[in-house]
């Protein structure tokens, strides 16, 4: 696979799509870093002759990178165990929609949420049902069914045979096929902006009309913000809730923005985003809202200005 790469040269370029492959493994963006930085931490830290026996940096540190994931994924099982209330996973800005403010001159590693690409391996929902498989399938199925790696390269990082990751790959396409409903993106934007104007609005019976009966809403906050520790489910129950937070909220700004790469809600007060709401549309109403309230996910929106 090419020549033998070393030093910065060979594996600088190799960052966003690690970050990309790792934030898709876990849903965080913290811990895609993370698990970035220490597969580059265990690059940097071999001997200069063992790096030369590398023929290609950018394979090894994927399967380091995917074997730090898998670690990660096993030992999230227990921490979600303790999790206050539901885990969803950290929501993604698109830059573009906000006016920035940084300095050009400034130094340093892009923000790793700005290295993401915005597609729908890292939708809500997708994530969302990535987080039903176990460690193994996901690792699998990412990375051959959204990076179209070989499963000759997956069996190193699973250290299973190519033949087994091939079939926990296809467990997961369908748990995956069955939850995904092929339901067009179009509209969805019109749909979203009519929720916001009616939550602005506090029109109940515009929401309930704009929610699917059987919606579900779960909501994040982590215990570190107050929100429902279950899913609220039926449309005229979320829209009850969704009136409820706008009068206990005053002075609550909604702005529509991208979400993961669909159409969402930002929820800010007095310069602060409080709330990043995700939303599945299906025939035109709302089936699905993901809102995530802890702070701590919300970290790659706080760069954002007015």
């Amino acid at each position: 696979m090419g020549t033998a790469r070393t030093g910065v040269d060979g594996t600088a370029g190799e960052r966003r799509r690690l970050i990309n492959v790792a934030y898709r493994l876990l849903g965080s963006v913290t811990e895609a870093e993370d698990a970035v930085q220490d597969a580059y931490a265990r690059w940097y830290g071999l001997p200069r002759s063992r790096q030369e026996e590398i023929l290609s940096p950018g394979a090894w540190l994927t399967t380091v990178t995917g074997r730090i994931c898998l670690d990660l994924l096993g030992s999230a099982r227990a921490r979600r165990e303790r999790y206050v209330g539901a885990w969803l996973p950290e929501p993604l800005p698109d830059r573009t929609e906000w006016e920035r403010t940084d300095d050009p001159g400034a130094t340093g590693h892009a923000d790793p949420a700005d290295q993401i690409v915005l597609d729908e391996s890292v939708a809500m929902a997708f994530l969302v049902v990535l987080e039903t498989m176990t460690p193994a399938e996901r690792v699998a199925f990412v990375l051959h069914d959204v990076f179209r790696y070989p499963f000759a390269e997956i069996a190193d990082v699973l250290q299973r045979t190519p033949a087994a990751c091939k079939q926990l790959a296809a467990s997961a396409r369908r748990r995956v096929s069955a939850a995904r409903a092929a339901v067009p993106s179009t509209g969805r934007a019109d749909v979203v902006r009519q929720v916001k104007e009616a939550w602005e609005t506090k029109d109940i019976a515009a929401l309930v009309g704009l929610l699917n009966p059987a919606a579900v809403m779960t909501a994040d906050g982590g215990g570190l913000a107050g929100t429902v520790l279950r899913p609220v489910e039926g449309g005229t129950r979320i829209a009850q809730y969704m009136i409820a937070i706008a009068d206990k909220a005053p002075g609550l700004e909604l702005l529509q923005r991208s979400v993961n790469g669909a159409p969402g809600l930002v929820a800010r007060r007095a310069g602060v985003v409080m709330t990043v709401a995700s939303f599945d549309v299906s025939d035109g109403r709302i089936t699905r809202i993901w809102a995530i309230r802890n702070p701590q996910k919300l970290r790659p929106w706080t760069r954002e200005t007015n």
